[in-house]
């Protein structure tokens, strides 16, 4: 996305760049920067890798959703499957991946819908949203120590869900309003075979 020229009154200027935690996959910075009327400030923030969030859709046009405990959370979450991306990975190998080894299923189209940043104040984490459909269910191989109880759902099914509060993961909230906007011809769709190639059709 090109810059705004009106961004230049709002930029910040990193001055010092410090690690205060290298997890597994998570770093941790504080980081001085120059604020736009030159005073100083630190800025603390998560450093992490990127993901891809899938929202499956079966021919009967049920979405394809996962219940997984949240250690942060400490409760059980509905989610559309999603994972984070291996060093260098492409969005589409990883979404076919993820949604394979989560929950079985692969997928003969796919349609890369866009990006979301689920918490801008505090991490640079981006999450490409793919949407797949055309699905055929395999056997999973879920990563040792993942747990995952796949279901299925109609779209009205997790709307009411969504209304009940029981779905607040706000990817799979994305997920959904994307969904809703595409179904409604506002935000269209390219899909593709798990092999790239583009096909001229963007309908539901």
């Amino acid at each position: 996305m090109a810059d705004d020229p009106r961004d230049a009154a709002l930029r910040e200027t990193c001055l010092q760049q410090d690690v205060v935690y290298q997890g597994g996959f998570l770093t941790v910075r504080r980081d001085q920067v120059r604020l736009p009327n030159g005073a100083h400030a630190h800025r603390e923030f998560i450093v992490h890798p990127g993901a891809v969030m899938v929202v499956p859709i079966l021919d009967d046009g049920r979405f394809v959703l996962e219940r997984q405990y949240r250690y942060p959370m400490g409760r059980v979450m509905i989610e559309f499957p999603a994972g984070k991306l291996d060093a260098g990975e492409p969005g589409l190998a990883c979404a076919v991946r993820e949604l394979q080894e989560e929950t079985g299923y692969s997928a003969r189209e796919w349609a890369h819908a866009g990006i979301l940043h689920n918490a801008i104040a505090y991490s640079d984490e981006g999450i490409e949203v793919w949407f797949a459909r055309g699905l055929s269910l395999g056997e999973a191989r879920l990563d040792e120590g993942e747990f995952v109880e796949v279901f299925h759902a109609t779209p009205r099914e997790l709307e009411d869900a969504v209304a009940r509060g029981e779905v607040t993961d706000a990817k799979t909230l994305i997920g959904l309003l994307w969904w809703q906007n595409w179904q409604a011809g506002r935000w269209p769709l390219t899909w593709r075979s798990a092999s790239g190639a583009d096909r001229a059709s963007s309908t539901p």
